[in-house]
């Protein structure tokens, strides 16, 4: 049975930050605002082909070509810049801080973990007032490996000074939720974005609609 967590980490994009503004941001560059989702589904796939594969790119090169790619490389430059100079201005989904106060009244660390840039994550804090709430932000750069690897999460537990098994991860992505939980981490799954998780995946450990819910439930483990 696993233990409640000593520190948790969250992955961040999707499930701390709401991706949904940047659709405005294809629309102003000629793009359609359909594919947010694709792009974005894309950059991830060649993230994890890379480290799949041994190497590694940082977030935003990868982000760019997945772009060209799915434009069938017709967006120009400025166009790529206007959709990723956007993660700048990303906004917190509304349950982020009392999740993390949650924790913090708990006295249980707070960590983010992420493939995205470490500029930009900083940023994300800091703009949104939750610099005494977040201990440590941990990206893939450290490593270099996207998630899921397994040396992915075993850094950041290094990192957080404690055991596998007393570090939890909690992200809106089943992919995510079993990489962590093959590499022996606590997990915990937000249903906002999938909705119902996969059946191919380790199951979590903890659930919820929202990230306050699947807080209390990693507290109550």
């Amino acid at each position: 049975m696993p233990s409640r967590p000593q520190v948790v980490a969250f992955d961040v994009i999707e499930t701390l930050i709401a991706l949904e503004p940047l659709r405005a941001r294809f629309v102003e560059a000629g793009l359609p605002g359909h594919l947010l989702e694709t792009w974005f589904t894309r950059t991830l796939r060649d993230g994890m082909t890379l480290s799949a594969t041994g190497d590694f790119e940082p977030f935003r090169p990868v982000a760019e070509n997945a772009l060209r790619a799915v434009t069938r490389f017709e967006v120009g430059d400025a166009a790529v810049a206007h959709v990723l100079d956007g993660f700048a201005t990303l906004p917190a989904h509304p349950d982020v801080e009392p999740a993390l106060r949650r924790l913090a009244d708990a006295g249980v660390r707070a960590m983010l973990l992420t493939n995205g840039a470490r500029a930009t994550t900083l940023d994300f804090v800091e703009r949104h007032s939750l610099t005494d709430l977040i201990e440590r932000v941990v990206t893939v750069e450290e490593v270099r490996r996207w998630k899921p690897p397994a040396v992915v999460y075993e850094h950041a537990a290094s990192v957080a000074g404690v055991p596998a098994d007393r570090l939890a991860l909690v992200a809106a992505h089943a992919w995510d939720c079993h990489g962590a939980k093959r590499a022996g981490l606590v997990t915990g799954w937000v249903s906002r974005l999938e909705r119902d998780y996969s059946a191919i995946f380790a199951p979590p450990d903890a659930r919820g609609d929202d990230l306050v819910e699947v807080v209390d439930a990693l507290l109550a483990l």
